[in-house]
């Protein structure tokens, strides 16, 4: 199929952006990758009436880090954010999820800010920016606002981000020295939707684990954070009792959907496999540090 008819505007300004978004709202739609948003309009699942097409503006570009945050601009590229010194050294969970984010295809021209707006319950990154504790910058014509991670993603493809709102940057706090990081997912061959995946980001002192946080995506509607099983976790001396109390805990936390990747028991039973994996592997990280 081809895409319906619509109006295309390249902005070279943020000012003339919050114009459009405000003048059109819904009707219109950000362009930035295209990596989602193409194959979605040649299917006639979106007919928006205006395309505002971001890429020309320096001013959402760029990786940089001030004052304990890495700031990752919202039209820097997977592959950028993929091969990013400062993101290896300071965002080790970030840099360990970057290989499974799509194909190399995809990856050289979609964006880090799109995948985080469109919110695509398999993706990579909005679980991992869940568990970093993330703050997000987003701007209208009504002003400036930041909005913490936790909530920001509302639920299927649905985001705190008004229809006049464009994201700028996403600030993420720096790896803390005594925290560990391990990012996890199954997928039928990498680079596929996941099917269920992981993102652990843990306080490790010796065998005790504390602030532990585990967001889950793939099986679930957004990234979720699994607040029974860290509390299961949390306070606790590292054991397998530990582990399967996380795994059982897990029943209460998520609400597995049901598609063609598999039945909502067979991902609740891929996501404990992954909990117990990623748990000994945060374990294990913790004790070579």
């Amino acid at each position: 199929m081809k895409a319906p008819r619509f109006s295309y505007v390249r902005p070279e300004s943020l000012d003339h952006v919050f114009r459009l978004l405000a003048e059109h709202g819904d009707d219109a739609r950000i362009l930035a990758g295209g990596q989602s948003l193409m194959p979605v309009l040649n299917m006639r699942l979106a007919q928006p009436s205006l395309l505002i097409d971001i890429n020309r503006i320096d001013a959402l570009k760029g990786i940089s880090h001030h004052d304990g945050c890495v700031r990752i601009g919202a039209l820097a590229r997977h592959v950028e954010v993929m091969s990013s010194p400062l993101v290896a050294q300071r965002l080790p969970l970030i840099a360990e999820a970057m290989p499974h984010v799509a194909h190399v295809a995809v990856r050289n021209r979609g964006t880090f800010g799109g995948s985080i707006a469109l919110a695509d319950p398999s993706a990579e990154l909005p679980a991992c920016i869940l568990a970093l504790e993330a703050s997000l910058v987003v701007e209208s014509v009504r002003g400036r606002r930041t909005i913490a991670a936790e909530d920001f993603f509302l639920g299927l493809y649905e985001t705190a981000r008004a229809p006049d709102e464009l994201l700028l940057e996403v600030l993420i706090p720096e790896h803390k020295r005594d925290h560990v990081a391990v990012f996890m997912e199954l997928s039928r061959r990498q680079g596929d939707f996941a099917i269920a995946g992981l993102a652990c980001y843990a306080r490790c002192a010796g065998a005790l684990v504390s602030e532990a946080r585990l967001v889950y995506f793939g099986s679930e509607v957004k990234p979720t954070l699994a607040k029974r099983a860290m509390a299961a976790v949390n306070g606790k001396a590292w054991s397998a009792s530990v582990s399967e109390a996380a795994c059982a805990a897990l029943a209460d936390d998520l609400d597995p959907i049901d598609n063609s990747f598999g039945r909502p028991a067979t991902k609740l039973h891929l996501q404990r496999v992954l909990t117990r994996r990623a748990l000994s592997a945060a374990m294990e990280r913790a004790r070579l540090q």
